[in-house]
């Protein structure tokens, strides 16, 4: 998601910086001495502890660099004006190729713990309801260039 802005909530924004700042602090802490003890073990080629770590490690520092570029690009801000406007933050219900579907227009990150799905405002049918108000139509393709109906019924504003 380079070069794209994350709405993303107070409360997300604050979740997400306390993660970055244990994961930087902490996190690299805890992993560099699991690496350290495990290579105290003796033969590298053979120490599944080690290995673990390591990938243990790899993992985590692509968790920081991810959240780095989400608080770089983030805007962050109350949740969007209840007035059934389309937007990212908000939760939308709408008949999608003659389902009901109900998501958040926006980032994973803001959705934290819930179990909505989530869409980005770039992908196709974020893009296509964009700044659709509920009762409006749209339509988008999908990558095998299939066209899908969609009717917005409702949008109100995320509020975690």
């Amino acid at each position: 998601m380079p070069g794209t802005t994350t709405w993303l909530t107070q409360d997300a924004f604050d979740r997400l910086k306390a993660e970055h700042d244990h994961l930087t602090g902490v996190g690299r802490v805890e992993i560099a001495d699991k690496i350290e003890a495990a290579r105290e073990e003796g033969d590298l080629k053979e120490n599944g502890g080690y290995h673990a770590a390591r990938e243990e490690q790899a993992k985590q520092e692509a968790r920081i660099r991810q959240l780095e570029e989400i608080l770089r690009t983030a805007q962050v801000g109350e949740a969007p004006a209840d007035d059934g406007v389309v937007e990212p933050g908000m939760v939308v219900t709408a008949k999608v190729a003659g389902d009901e579907m109900r998501f958040l227009l926006g980032s994973r990150e803001v959705a934290g713990d819930t179990d909505l799905d989530v869409y980005s405002p770039s992908s196709p049918l974020g893009a296509a309801i964009m700044g659709k108000k509920v009762g409006e139509k749209a339509e988008y393709r999908t990558p095998s260039g299939k066209a899908v109906k969609v009717s917005i019924t409702d949008a109100t504003p995320f509020t975690g």
